[in-house]
């Protein structure tokens, strides 16, 4: 392989035939344009594009490449986010989900989100993740990361839990669960349970009781530097532990749930004239949740 050409990895939601032929429409773009392109095992065969690199659907199938073009939709993203994050390979998410948050662009946008890479007219901005450790008695018993939240669940029976800021107590809930999100994840499943919606450059933590027998059971707004710890009381019911609903953890009684800002953070592509500030998120979030904007007028100009 020419080690000075340009290397994309791309990835599509195979069961959906229109990103299934549209990934086959990009890998020709690229490869026209004298770039490396690479299709991960899985995936290869239902795509079928030829002069791609067939490699494994491993972290390294993302190492030294400029970028990681994923056609789906935010479950797709945060499934190749696993991949992309320890070889810090940016991610440009086209959406063919629903809402759709974390990609950049829309199915229509296609053609034009493909010219911004191959003319390089982007930039890349790095989203906060959480770094949890699970631990009973003192000894670790798992570690993981999550980009959008980390969600601590029942099982079955009301959860019984002691949260912690900072080493010390806050308060006990009874609760369907307790979920520690980052901006990026405050417009996922910490939303529907009543969170904030944090702009995403805001650096902070959320804490969100889900459906919590308490007078104080207020979504929390925490310092990005604070550690959160989420403790099930012994001899109440076992729970589960989810990261961006991929990664999945028991939890037995007694054990505790860490939740620090991890070091090592997402890095997502933005194309140049889209959302690369703080004010077009506000455009984002009309068209993600169709708010109703008639009547604005604008600001006065002097």
């Amino acid at each position: 392989m020419d080690s000075a050409k340009r290397t994309v990895l791309i990835t599509a939601h195979t069961g959906r035939e229109p990103a299934v032929e549209s990934a086959r429409l990009v890998i020709r773009r690229f490869l026209d344009e004298g770039f490396t392109v690479r299709v991960m095992e899985p995936e290869a065969e239902e795509i079928g594009a030829l002069g791609v690199d067939v490699v494994p659907a491993s972290q390294a199938a993302a190492e030294d490449a400029e970028m990681f073009l994923v056609l789906g939709g935010d479950g797709t993203l945060l499934r190749a986010a696993e991949l992309a994050r320890p070889a810090r390979t940016p991610l440009l998410g086209i959406n063919l989900g629903h809402v759709g948050f974390l990609a950049e662009a829309e199915m229509a946008d296609l053609a034009e989100a493909v010219d911004h890479v191959v003319t390089s007219r982007y930039t890349v901005e790095e989203r906060m993740t959480l770094e949890l450790k699970v631990r009973a008695n003192g000894e670790l018993l798992a570690s993981t990361w999550a980009l959008n939240e980390a969600s601590v669940e029942k099982r079955d029976r009301m959860l019984e839990v002691v949260a912690e800021i900072d080493g010390r107590p806050l308060s006990r809930w009874g609760c369907d669960g307790v979920i520690c999100a980052t901006p990026t994840g405050s417009t996922a499943y910490a939303f529907s349970a009543g969170g904030p919606v944090v702009w995403p450059e805001v650096e902070a933590l959320l804490l969100v009781p889900n459906s919590a027998h308490a007078l104080f059971a207020r979504p929390l707004v925490i310092s990005p530097r604070s550690n959160i710890a989420i403790e099930i009381l012994p001899g109440t019911s076992g729970g589960v532990l989810w990261c961006d609903g991929r990664r999945r953890f028991d939890l037995p009684p007694g054990v505790r749930v860490e939740v620090r800002r991890s070091d090592l953070p997402v890095r997502l592509a933005r194309l140049h004239d889209r959302d690369t500030t703080g004010a077009p998120f506000t455009d984002r979030l009309v068209a993600k949740f169709d708010l109703p904007v008639q009547g604005w007028r604008g600001r006065v100009r002097h």
